[in-house]
């Protein structure tokens, strides 16, 4: 695990490189294709429709069960305390959600267990956003299933991530894990983030990213490229949308520029910990 911390320097050189064929595009990418901005949205929730049913089951296949601790590792970053309001975006299947809410819980307990514990602390809500209906339909469904009382502190919420219906300066944290690389405009959903979190609160994305050791790296292209996408139609009977999520992993930008991408958007204090080689990244950063 590698942690690394955002100059200005890095700002100054590696952000309109980015933005300059991209964000500022009327055209944009669907993995290695390029589209029109008002065609990805809808090809995005084609994928995510298609692939709701059997995402948890391929995200433990593709990641050996790996995705479950930097979920983790997202999760003890935040550090959720009782009462907070939480955002997890692009997380409509609950696993954040879940953590978060576990996390909570096990802070509550340890620091009283009584009956008057639930009086101590306001009430914590957790909204989870995705502008898929299919994956709220999985996580509602999961959370029934859990039949732990969960319920009442999770909010189900369709919602875009470049459009957040949620007031300004409303959230304690924010978090979205797999879900920034397939909006369209990444800088909106940055910008949104923003508004919506308190000052002092923490915003954390967890993203598949680029792999920086050369014979890893032509390992883990191997595995993308040939293995994924034949998992995908061997287990979900839909070849072409893993093989889009590989692809949409490559056109990501590299960890340095995202990170830049965050300083700009006017967070502080913003890194990124690199996990497996850079498979994996968490990046965060805090409104102050």
């Amino acid at each position: 695990m590698a942690l690394r911390m955002v100059t200005g320097k890095f700002r100054s050189k590696l952000l309109p490189m980015f933005s300059s064929s991209l964000l500022h595009s009327h055209a944009t990418s669907f993995g290695f294709k390029e589209v029109h901005e008002e065609e990805k949205s809808r090809m995005v929730s084609n994928v995510f429709s298609n692939v709701a049913s059997n995402y948890d089951l391929m995200n433990d296949l593709m990641s050996a069960g790996l995705h479950r601790l930097w979920k983790d590792r997202l999760v003890s970053k935040l550090n959720p305390f009782p009462g907070m309001k939480h955002l997890d975006v692009a997380g409509g299947t609950g696993d954040v959600a879940f953590r978060i809410l576990e996390t909570i819980n096990s802070v509550k307990h340890r620091a009283m267990q009584d009956v008057l514990e639930d009086n101590l602390y306001e009430e914590t809500r957790i909204f989870v956003c995705d502008i898929n209906p299919n994956m709220l339909n999985v996580g509602k469904k999961r959370a029934l299933e859990r039949g732990s009382g969960e319920e009442k502190s999770l909010i189900w919420v369709e919602g875009d991530a470049e459009a957040l219906t949620f007031e300004d300066n409303s959230m304690d944290g924010y978090t979205i894990a797999f879900g920034i690389r397939n909006v369209t405009h990444i800088e909106k959903v940055l910008a949104e983030a923003f508004r919506v979190l308190k000052r002092g609160g923490r915003f954390l994305c967890l993203e598949l990213s680029h792999v920086e050791v050369p014979i890893f790296k032509e390992f883990y292209d191997y595995y993308s490229f040939s293995i994924i996408p034949a998992l995908g139609e061997l287990v979900a009977g839909d070849r072409d949308s893993y093989q889009y999520l590989v692809e949409s992993i490559r056109r990501f930008p590299p960890q340095e520029t995202f990170a830049s991408m965050i300083a700009d958007a006017g967070f502080q204090k913003v890194e990124y910990e690199n996990l497996v080689g850079g498979v994996v990244s968490i990046h965060s950063g805090l409104k102050l």
